[in-house]
């Protein structure tokens, strides 16, 4: 009796989506005037969805130096991009290359296929190229890193985004930390 009813109706929806109108495409943006002035240092964000943005090239590495579980994301014979260090255990570091030196805190942003974490970076460190976010081990926005949907972005204000790929070296730091 239930396979008489299901099967008509089944079939009712089948057609009646088929016969709907198709929304057409939207029109393609116009080229971009030629720029008159210099291109600024940091590019904007892709125009469409975040996810949709080319990875940034490298790969993450694991290692262990010192007691201290460490996962980076570098380009074969470059400085690491990226680096996640269990500083000491429950808390951990997050580190994004920076150049010129950014020496004053400043806003930084990860986004996860679960949210966006604003974050403020922790005073600059004599002697460090970078900016680094302190962070409790337990925090988070480690946890959306780790299984972020096949990648993440961390944005530092004035600088490039870095869209990178969400590998088990992450996961395996914070667990090692924690």
């Amino acid at each position: 009796m239930k396979a008489n009813v299901l099967l008509p109706t089944l079939l009712t929806l089948t057609l009646l989506n088929a016969c709907a109108p198709r929304a057409a495409p939207p029109a393609a943006a116009p080229p971009p005037a030629e720029p008159t002035s210099p291109a600024p240092a940091a590019v904007p964000p892709p125009a469409g969805d975040w996810r949709d943005a080319p990875l940034t090239p490298g790969t993450w590495r694991w290692s262990a130096a010192s007691g201290q579980s460490a996962a980076s994301f570098e380009r074969a014979g470059e400085p690491p991009l990226v680096i996640l260090r269990c500083a000491v255990p429950g808390t951990i570091q997050l580190t994004h290359a920076a150049a010129p030196v950014i020496t004053q805190p400043t806003p930084l942003a990860v986004t996860t296929s679960s949210g966006t974490f604003p974050l403020i970076t922790d005073p600059a460190i004599a002697g460090t190229s970078g900016v680094t976010v302190t962070l409790p081990a337990r925090a988070r926005v480690l946890d959306a890193m780790a299984f972020s949907r096949g990648r993440f972005v961390i944005e530092v204000a004035g600088l490039t985004p870095s869209y990178l790929p969400a590998w088990p070296e992450i996961a395996r730091v914070i667990e090692d930390c924690r």
